[in-house]
């Protein structure tokens, strides 16, 4: 079995502390079990708390910094200078660059990605007196009651305990379940990025984020790709005319196969064979598995102590973030991120992590995490962003709204550009409560901030887009001017 990895503390640490419950145990203060948004707890205010942060993954840091947001949209970036440039036909750019040069980008995102996630290891290793780092697999042995303090033991064997345990283990790729040989040829997200080279022939297994935005990387880069979803469409869980334009112009970039699964992989020398659910074969010289993120609540051993579990296998907590066993909350047991939030945001695990740090310093004045709407983002081409009920859904809640949907190519904006297939879509309550919004287009991750802040704030749509000056002739108008006609939808609604 393995030996904790580390150095300074991290290497010594449970060979010179003998302090816990039993001569065998190593007691802290704190034990954090993750190094991403649960990393970012320990700030000064626990500098006279004994903490343990545990992290087992190949880098430290997380996997939104490491395998995740950041480096990701890093290389998109490069994408959508690549495209831009190629289709600039219709505004008289008529031009294609030179491929990008793979390997230099790669080591650019990860020359500083690396540089960073290594320089957080050496702080908490080297610079945080009273913190240990312990670079090993730890799951629960038993919780605590408030009396006793909760227990994990890791796989060589070392048990650590602690009255006070934040469980912010994340999430891992969702692995593939049709028959195949492990082959270096199959890559999930986390390893797709650091390639050696580019592959001339890229399938792409799952129709969500991860996959767009990565159809999106690749086929800028040169990559023949092929995306395989099991639904009719791409992004099918966001707004049914979002998913219908965005399948429409992806599939004028790359290859799109719908309503098909892969039933297995055949590895072969020249390639890799891709039988799939209705029949037909995709040879291709890499397979992406982008089928989702699986919580890893099981490797900590969440289930064998009695920590309740979604049927999806996320930790189970109560709006303070405390873990729930037998519906009840666990003295002194947190979760936050990927492995307990429905979301797989980061910016909703740091959040939950901000009022995590306030609940373990102030047990009794405790912070519910009661934000909404949670928005989200997929940076593909073109960018979505997106809160809230779609028109769908509203019905389905039998809730009376108005829907409306405003083209970029009805502003100056959209003029410029010589846009014909964005627009940002509203869905508003009869009372003016804004319940949903979804853009699809350039910006959109900026352009959605806020209508977010609107709908955060309870004030509805009305005299929202009057209230405030908008720039002109920028993207935004395509947000004033979709607000300004839900009024009017309103007002014919309500005369």
């Amino acid at each position: 079995m393995s030996e904790p990895r580390g150095s300074g503390a991290a290497s010594t640490a449970l060979q010179d502390r003998t302090d816990g419950p039993d001569a065998s145990t190593d007691a802290f203060d704190l034990i954090v079990i993750g190094a991403g948004s649960g990393n970012s707890i320990v700030g000064p205010e626990f500098d006279g708390l004994r903490v343990a942060i545990l992290d087992d993954g190949e880098w430290f840091g997380g996997t939104c910094l490491n395998a995740g947001c950041i480096p990701t949209k890093m290389l998109v970036h490069v994408a959508d200078v690549v495209t831009d440039v190629d289709q600039g036909g219709p505004i008289g750019v008529h031009s294609r660059l030179r491929r990008p040069e793979w390997a230099e980008v790669r080591d650019r995102v990860f020359g500083r990605i690396d540089a960073i996630s290594e320089g957080g290891f050496e702080y908490r290793d080297q610079r945080s007196p009273n913190v240990t780092v312990l670079r090993e697999s730890f799951g629960f042995e038993s919780l605590g009651d408030g009396a006793r303090p909760h227990v994990l033991v890791s796989a060589s064997g070392a048990r650590i305990s602690a009255p006070q345990v934040v469980v912010a283990a994340g999430s891992r790729p969702r692995p593939l379940l049709a028959a195949y040989e492990p082959d270096p040829r199959i890559q999930d997200s986390s390893s797709v990025m650091r390639l050696d080279e580019l592959p001339e022939r890229m399938l792409i297994l799952g129709g969500g984020a991860v996959a767009v935005e990565f159809g999106h990387v690749f086929s800028s880069f040169g990559t023949a790709v092929t995306v395989a979803v099991r639904g009719d469409r791409l992004l099918r869980a966001l707004d049914a005319d979002v998913s219908r334009r965005f399948t429409e112009i992806a599939a004028e970039r790359y290859t799109v196969l719908t309503g098909v699964s892969a039933d297995s992989v055949d590895a072969r020398p020249d390639g890799l064979r891709v039988a799939l659910s209705d029949g037909t074969t995709v040879e291709t010289d890499l397979l992406l598995v982008a089928l989702g993120r699986d919580p890893n609540s099981d490797t900590v051993a969440a289930a064998s102590v009695g920590i309740d579990l979604h049927e999806d296998g996320r930790i189970s907590v109560d709006s303070e973030q405390r873990v729930l066993s037998g519906g009840r909350p666990v003295p002194g047991l947190f979760a936050l991120g990927d492995v307990s939030s429905r979301w797989q945001l980061k910016h909703v695990a740091n959040h939950e992590a901000r009022l995590v740090a306030h609940n373990l310093l102030h047990p009794g004045e405790l912070l519910s995490n009661t934000l909404s709407p949670v928005p989200g983002a997929i940076f593909a081409h073109p960018q979505i962003a997106h809160f809230g009920l779609t028109a769908a859904e509203a019905r389905d809640q039998g809730l009376d709204v108005v829907t409306v949907t405003q083209e970029y190519g009805s502003t100056a904006f959209g003029w410029a550009l010589e846009d014909d297939s964005s627009a940002c879509l509203l869905v508003v309550g009869l009372d003016g409560a804004l319940l949903g919004a979804h853009i699809i287009g350039p910006q959109a991750s900026i352009l959605i901030q806020p209508l977010v802040q609107a709908a955060s704030a309870g004030t509805g749509i009305r005299g929202l887009a009057r209230s405030q000056y908008w720039p002109h002739p920028a993207a935004s108008e395509v947000v004033e001017n979709a607000l300004l006609s839900a009024e009017e939808a309103l007002r014919e609604r309500t005369t």
